[in-house]
């Protein structure tokens, strides 16, 4: 579904569920199920999110589908609250790259892990669970995981065994930041996949219609190795996880029985859920209830996280931000203090990727602020003016993972860039839309023309936080390069970070490379998300991370 205007008024239909729709969804339990402690999420997400193992639906798939259901080679510590995540060992006990050929690694499997179909996580599993997104000629390949897979992590190339518990990765280039990428791909069972295609029937023809006919199966009724497992799936309207008691992790082994999976994308709808008591908790509440919710008893959790709010702008020829005067203009015209005064306090004002005092700050001499005078006179400059305003076009979303409030943020910006001579207009498409054409660019048809993308952005890591968006080596469909941003210094530098193995060196080059960033400003920086989301009394042990991530295996119900 798609809309194009200012939407200072109106506001687009939603996919997604109806509040009634969910609250009879939520609150359909059998007497069985009453027994049992359940959780009840509502999503800002449209859709139940993939299943199959790469998650769609951005990072909140990853949060809800992914690391509940699916173990990766290496995981994010999410047990903390009072400082970043770092990485630890997953289904990897350890990790090593080679000193003589750096493109190659060998890492060292966990002994006695078991999917949930009762076989054994080995080597021969990381080799199958590469090649379904990696290797075309696969039997298990599938193209459907690919997008959101490969521009996670673009220089993986193989995986080859060299004994059950060891297996060598190697990559296109060296790459330090692999181990970190990681953490994107999940391992699925190829022996529960290997019984979906078998299934499939004889009438299917082709490997490839064979493939997705098991993958579709399969995301029926998956099977990863995670601290829950798949019970009932129904496509757009809910799904279901129950504790996986056998888990290999005592500190993740859930105490709640069934977790159900609601998408909700509508904050209004999403916050009625919760206080009528048909949820237990929800992301993204409405920022003008947060009083209402706080004295119903409801706890509010939020803290900052690696995650941006921008405006990604394209480079693409005739783009209206190929101008740097213009793109320091609108960084310049943003009350960044008064939207979080908007949104309840729940954002920090961006004035880059990363604040003063991150080691990858470094000291850029662009300093953003809000300073109309400024902007105005840079504008003015580039020969815009109250008569003659610049035209730009933002594709966005009504909701989704990450986004925040999108709408009333984007009108709050659209309205205060009017003083420094633009002329805003927005394209709403549905979330998983936007993020798909995320990875196909400025340039595809789908982006209708729009001369910016609002598509938030995890920030945890080098790769997702700067890479990905500025490197030449990311242009689509590779990553996330929407806009073809392109400058050799950048690049220059983006090598040698990616080169170096040594983390206070690698920190050095990724200051100066956030330098870069900033003083190029190829996107409009507005908000760090501090990831609000609110949740019935009932709900214990939350750990509200410092990332964009948050682990439910550890939770409580009383």
């Amino acid at each position: 579904m798609r809309k194009s205007s200012a939407f200072s008024v109106s506001r687009p239909a939603l996919h997604g569920l109806t509040l009634a729709a969910a609250m009879t969804l939520a609150g359909g339990a059998s007497s069985a199920m009453a027994q049992d402690k359940v959780l009840r999420i509502a999503m800002t997400a449209g859709d139940i999110p993939r299943t199959s193992g790469q998650p769609d639906q951005g990072f909140e798939g990853n949060r809800f589908t992914g690391i509940p259901l699916y173990d990766a080679l290496t995981h994010w510590d999410l047990s903390k609250a009072d400082k970043p995540s770092e990485l630890i060992p997953g289904l990897a006990l350890s990790w090593a790259v080679n000193d003589k050929d750096k493109t190659k690694w060998v890492f060292k499997l966990r002994p006695g892990v078991k999917f949930h179909d009762g076989s054994a996580f080995n080597a021969d599993a990381v080799v199958w669970n590469v090649g379904k997104v990696l290797d075309k000629e696969a039997e298990q390949y599938d193209p459907a995981q690919v997008g959101v897979t490969a521009s996670r992590m673009p220089t993986l190339r193989t995986a080859k065994k060299i004994d059950d518990l060891t297996v060598e990765l190697t990559t296109s280039e060296p790459d330090a930041f692999l181990p970190i990428n990681l953490t994107n791909l999940f391992m699925a069972s190829p022996a529960h996949w290997a019984k979906k295609l078998v299934a499939v029937p004889a009438t299917v023809s082709g490997k490839a219609e064979r493939s997705k006919a098991a993958w579709t199966a399969f995301a029926a009724d998956p099977a990863g190795s995670g601290p829950f497992k798949a019970a009932r799936f129904v496509a757009r309207e809910r799904f279901e996880m129950v504790k996986n008691s056998a888990y290999w992790d005592p500190k993740r082994t859930p105490t709640i029985d069934r977790v159900v999976l609601l998408p909700l994308p509508e904050a209004n709808s999403r916050t009625a859920a919760l206080m009528s008591g048909q949820v237990d908790w929800i992301e993204a509440p409405a920022p003008d209830a947060l009083d209402a919710l706080k004295g119903r008893g409801f706890k509010v959790y939020s803290n900052l996280q690696p995650h941006i709010w921008p405006w990604q702008f394209s480079f693409v020829e005739g783009s209206p931000w190929l101008d740097k005067r213009v793109r320091h203009a609108a960084n310049l015209c943003v009350d960044r203090a008064s939207m979080k005064q908007l949104l309840g306090g729940m954002m920090e004002p961006a004035t880059g990727i990363f604040e003063p005092g991150h080691p990858w700050r470094g000291n850029p001499s662009f300093q953003i602020k809000y300073d109309v005078a400024a902007g105005k006179a840079l504008m003015e400059q580039a020969g815009h003016t109250a008569a003659k305003p610049l035209k730009v076009k933002i594709q966005t979303s009504a909701s989704g993972s990450g986004q925040m409030q999108p709408l009333p943020m984007n009108e709050f910006i659209q309205e205060t860039l009017k003083q420094c001579h633009f002329d805003v207009q927005f394209d709403v498409v549905e979330w998983n839309t936007l993020f798909s054409g995320w990875r196909l660019g400025a340039k595809d048809p789908g982006a209708n023309k729009a001369s910016a993308t609002n598509v938030t952005a995890a920030t945890m890591d080098p790769f997702f936080a700067m890479v990905r968006f500025v490197s030449t080596k990311s242009f689509p469909p590779l990553s996330n390069n929407w806009g073809f941003y392109s400058n050799p210094k950048v690049d220059a530098v983006v090598d040698k970070a990616r080169t170096t193995f040594d983390a206070k060196e690698r920190d050095k080059a990724l200051a100066e490379l956030h330098t870069l960033v900033v003083d190029e400003s190829p996107f409009l920086f507005v908000a760090h998300d501090v990831g609000p989301r609110a949740m019935s009394a009932k709900v214990g042990n939350v750990v509200q991370p410092q990332s964009w991530f948050i682990d439910i295996a550890t939770m409580t119900m009383k």
